[in-house]
């Protein structure tokens, strides 16, 4: 797969995308968190990527989204949804979702909305999804005591690219394999040509160390899951509130056996080492503690020696002796002729304790007793030397159980690796189809019939039933339904502040939600696939002549344009005089007619447009039921090939019945 044939990927963002595992696979999936990993990509960034990779799977290089207003109403379609999600991954996976005027794009897209619509949003769901977040990739670790080696460059290079962990040494010869024995807990021996090798020291030959990370550095694998175990374990939480729901996350058991996941990390400690190990701990206090041990078994010795100084009869005084000892007087032939069973009890003291402090088994315990002894001495002396043998000794052999440990924990949990990916993946995309459950559910949506442009005139166009707009400044519960549908060029005609702007947005939101695959905010709803939206806010004010001009332009460049448009403008009569706009409209309407696009024009003058124009333009009216006391009451669904009356004709027929008189009579008869 050409990365850089994805729209919007250049040659950097290719260059990131190829550290993946798996570039082209990640990418195609559309999973925004695995896109997100590639170094220097975010989020936004990747929903951007898997966006354009949908485009090119579907061969979607069509721009729907033609103007302002109507990316616009995008906008606030998506905000829509990703206020009803809980992770961001959620909210920027729902980016992914976009106006197509590809079929097989509207399908796909359908088919996973209209299968998340028969989610339940669940409470308990929703609280687990609210710890869940993507994987992430820990730091690298370093790892000092092994080391990789090679006599060949290639090699060599290679090792240090993919393992990263371990440092690699340059070899010649069996005698800087042993030097590195002496250097290094344990040796890796990358070439075949060392089989055989008998050197000191931890040092194996493994030319397949390269194919087998896991044993070769299974560090890498443990940082991961530590790196990662509360994610894990929200995302097991999550698959088992579904499941206790009775809405699981997906079909059959979970990906992975969480009983089996929680009791592999419970022998993982955060940083990545061994956890929960009686005999790695012991070794580790043991090498930890060895020093203070090593002092403080020295005070027990000297304190038995001074308790028997003190109590021996001799031809100084005890306290006498005491104080000579204690100066600093060379007492040891003394010490070895008055005092050597005392001596020798404090010594097996010191050792005792050293041994019962550090919980050192029999053959450890040999080697402590090194510690200990030699010419006497007060205070009691200990043999340095012997210390460090010990020391090494027992740094030996918590390395080898970690070592050992870390292998076994790491093949536990290696054939884990891709489920938990699922597992976390799958919790995720749950996020994103309660988000969409959830925006069905708040606002009565239905999924919509979306029909391609070859359809019969009767079924072209779009067709709203029981349409309410969640874009209203109103509780959803309080919006009046609206049932409209438009085959061709039509004025939208009706009263001020009847709901001719917020049906244009009715109509705007449905198609766009429709194209999105997306369930749509009314009973039912049928669409036609447009290859393009284009909708014209209300003009703020008569445009100067400029202004006017390059209205006029976008306007010559719409009707030039190719067939299979929706067309929306609200009042477009406010850029210049109302006879100069009526004109205007109907020349577009004209050109629109021959296209067959679309349109739903608003406009104020819908009778001079109609008179103006060389078709029959359909009008359709939001009536004013009339006014009472003061206000407006108004059937909110148009009324189709009905002009409707303006708000000045209802006020001037409210005073000629309430008032009577030729004056109200005469003026209402102009209407």
């Amino acid at each position: 797969m050409d990365l850089e044939a994805i729209p919007g990927v250049g040659a950097k963002t290719a260059a990131a995308l190829r550290e993946l595992d798996d570039p082209a696979a990640t990418v195609e999936s559309g999973d925004v968190a695995a896109i997100a990993r590639a170094p220097g990509v975010n989020e936004a960034r990747a929903a951007r990527i898997a966006r354009g990779a949908i485009r090119r799977r579907h061969g979607d290089d069509g721009r729907v989204l033609a103007t302002d207003r109507a990316r616009e109403l995008y906008r606030e379609a998506i905000d829509l949804l990703r206020e009803r999600t809980v992770t961001d991954y959620a909210a920027k996976r729902l980016e992914t979702f976009y106006p197509s005027a590809s079929a097989s794009r509207i399908d796909e897209a359908q088919a996973f909305a209209a299968a998340a619509t028969e989610r339940d949003p669940d409470p308990a769901v929703r609280e687990a999804l609210a710890d869940c977040a993507p994987l992430a990739d820990p730091p690298t670790v370093r790892v000092r005591d092994r080391c990789l080696a090679s006599a060949d460059a290639e090699t060599l290079a290679r090792a240090e690219a993919e393992v990263p962990e371990l440092s690699v040494e340059t070899v010649e010869d069996a005698r800087d394999v042993s030097e590195l024995g002496r250097s290094y807990a344990s040796v890796i021996v990358l070439d075949e040509s060392f089989a055989g090798l008998d050197v000191e020291g931890d040092v194996s030959v493994r030319p397949d160390a390269l194919e087998t990370p896991a044993e070769t550095v299974p560090e890498r694998l443990l940082a991961f899951f530590a790196e990662n175990r509360e994610r894990l374990e929200a995302a097991a939480a999550v698959h088992e509130a579904a499941a206790a729901a009775g809405d699981p996350v997906s079909d059959g058991d979970p990906p992975v056996d969480i009983d089996r996941l929680r009791d592999a990390l419970s022998r993982l400690d955060d940083d990545g080492t061994i956890a929960g190990d009686a005999e790695l701990d012991r070794l580790t206090v043991a090498v930890d503690d060895l020093d203070a041990a090593v002092s403080t078994a020295a005070s027990v010795a000297d304190d038995r020696l001074r308790e028997a100084i003190r109590e021996r009869d001799v031809t100084i005084e005890g306290t006498d002796f005491l104080s000579l000892v204690e100066q600093g007087a060379r007492v040891d032939s003394l010490l070895d002729r008055e005092l050597a069973d005392e001596y020798d009890a404090a010594v097996d003291a010191a050792r005792e304790h050293l041994a019962d402090a550090l919980r050192l088994e029999p053959e450890e315990a040999e080697l402590a007793e090194r510690v200990f002894g030699g010419d006497p001495s007060f205070p009691v002396d200990h043999d340095e030397s012997a210390v460090s043998r010990l020391r090494t000794e027992l740094s030996a052999a918590r390395d080898r159980r970690a070592a050992t440990l870390k292998a076994e924990l790491a093949s536990d949990l290696g054939d884990l690796r891709e489920p938990v990916e699922e597992l976390v993946r799958d919790a995720l995309e749950l996020d994103v189809e309660l988000a969409i459950s959830r925006f069905a559910d708040d606002f009565d949506c239905a999924m919509p019939e979306v029909v391609g442009s070859e359809a019969a005139d009767a079924d072209a166009g779009f067709r709203i039933e029981g349409g309410r707009s969640p874009l209203l400044d109103v509780d959803f519960a309080a919006v009046e339904p609206v049932d409209y549908a438009v085959s061709g060029a039509t004025l939208l005609s009706g009263v001020n502040s009847g709901g001719k702007t917020s049906t244009l947005d009715l109509v705007a939101l449905v198609v766009v939600l429709a194209q999105m695959g997306m369930p749509v905010p009314a009973e039912s709803a049928t669409v036609e696939r447009f290859e393009e939206i284009h909708y014209y806010a209300k003009s703020q004010g008569t445009l100067d002549a400029g202004a006017f001009e390059a209205t006029l332009r976008d306007f010559g460049d719409l009707v030039d344009g190719a067939d299979g448009r929706l067309v929306l403008v609200d009042e477009l009569e406010s850029i210049t005089e109302p006879g100069a706009s009526a004109k205007i409209i109907a020349g577009i309407l004209e050109a629109l007619d021959d296209q067959d696009a679309t349109a739903v024009f608003v406009s104020h003058l819908a009778r001079e447009i109609r008179d103006a124009a060389d078709f029959a333009v359909a009008v359709d009216g939001i009536e004013a039921a009339g006014l009472v006391d003061g206000e407006l009451r108004v059937n909110r669904s148009p009324k189709k090939g009905h002009l409707a009356r303006s708000t000045p004709e209802l006020i001037v027929e409210k005073l000629a019945d309430d008032r009577g008189g030729e004056f109200y009579g005469d003026l209402l008869e102009k209407f």
